[in-house]
């Protein structure tokens, strides 16, 4: 036996002597042990931390927002959604008719660039050529919906709320990342950090930030109807804050530094310093 194969069953044998064990904070604090007395490397224990998390993530855990979402009306033209899959990245693009809550199809590029070598077919509608999409609920888990992926043949799912409207959009590469971590390819664009520390406790964020992240920073929100410090303020404001809006939360000042219509995209978090009180005679 090499030792490949050697380090293989290696690897395997401490995974199913992690795995054996009956109590999942149990076995996350084993693997943290391991790793840090060394018989576990860092890709490892992400891996097998990323596999023990993973059974208790939903498709709204994982998934691209609807706002986030690149898609496309379905009266466009195929040179227009050629220039979307050239301009996002994506070989895959759902497609809408009159609101995101109606998505009735996902072109695929491949289906496409036939219509531009043959010249007859470079006027052929978009339903023409638009595949059938796979709808599922927000609220099913992930591991349930790689296994449909799987066996569907899917790559791409769109994912719906309670009331049956677009909750945003799941791949089969968005399930594999949460064991094996982010799978870059040439045409992924760098992304944006949700949190980027500018020092002296000085933050700037991204409208998505998530609440719970903020905690480790020492401000804590807790909200059962949002996630997102974006969401938060503004259901907290009752409506989208705009540039310059500024709140003041548990010690911490949040200045608004760029909205639109729909959504907070950057804001700026430090500690709130209050002016001093007047001396009184």
């Amino acid at each position: 036996m090499d030792d490949s194969t050697d380090g293989h069953s290696s690897i395997w044998s401490r995974v199913s002597r992690f795995f054996c064990r009956d109590n999942e904070e149990k076995l996350e604090q084993a693997i943290l042990d391991a790793s840090a007395d060394g018989e576990v490397e860092p890709e490892e224990k992400s891996m097998l931390l990323g596999i023990l998390r993973f059974n208790d993530l939903l498709v709204h855990d994982t998934m691209t927002p609807r706002t986030d979402m690149d898609c496309i009306p379905l009266e466009s033209s195929l040179a227009e959604v050629a220039k979307l899959i050239v301009e996002s990245g994506h070989s895959r693009i759902p497609v809408f008719k009159d609101t995101r809550d109606n998505i009735v199809g996902i072109v695929h590029a491949k289906d496409i660039l036939p219509c531009f070598i043959d010249a007859k077919s470079e006027h052929l509608s978009l339903e023409t050529i638009m595949r059938e999409p796979f709808f599922v609920p927000d609220t099913k888990s992930t591991r349930t919906l790689l296994q449909e992926f799987r066996t569907r043949k899917q790559h791409i799912a769109i994912a719906l709320d309670e009331y049956g409207g677009t909750s945003g959009l799941i791949t089969i590469e968005d399930v594999i990342e949460e064991i094996v971590g982010d799978i870059e390819d040439e045409h992924d664009a760098p992304k944006e950090e949700d949190i980027r520390a500018l020092g002296n406790d000085v933050y700037e964020l991204t409208g998505r930030a998530n609440l719970e992240d903020l905690t480790e920073l020492g401000l804590s929100l807790e909200s059962d109807e949002v996630d997102t410090i974006g969401g938060y303020l503004c259901m907290m404001a009752g409506h989208v804050p705009g540039k310059d809006e500024v709140f003041t939360l548990e010690g911490w000042r949040i200045t608004i530094l760029s909205s639109d219509q729909k959504l907070i995209h950057r804001l700026r978090l430090e500690p709130f310093v209050a002016p001093d009180a007047p001396a009184h005679e």
